[in-house]
């Protein structure tokens, strides 16, 4: 689970500067008004999740290999109480 947490918490930190960075950049060039504020959050996503690919990768394999070796073992656990089970 800390992995999960990890990448979770990486993955906001990056969308908080990348829409901190977008809103101060529009904040100069552009006037402020609602719509402004709804594209600023949009671009910050679709910057944030392009950065995250590049920036995170490390954090999102070791999520992935976690991820992995659970279901493995839940896997494992569910064929073991299956033979259990055939033996009685």
């Amino acid at each position: 689970m800390k992995a999960f947490w990890t990448y979770t918490l990486a993955r906001l930190a990056v969308f908080a500067v990348c829409f901190a960075i977008v809103w101060t950049v529009a904040q100069i060039w552009l006037e402020s008004n609602t719509v402004i504020t709804i594209w600023v959050l949009l671009i910050a996503l679709v910057l944030s999740s392009v950065v995250s690919i590049f920036l995170l990768a490390g954090l999102r394999d070791r999520l992935a290999q976690n991820v992995h070796e659970r279901a493995t073992r839940m896997t494992e656990r569910l064929e073991e109480s299956r033979r259990a089970e055939d033996v009685d």
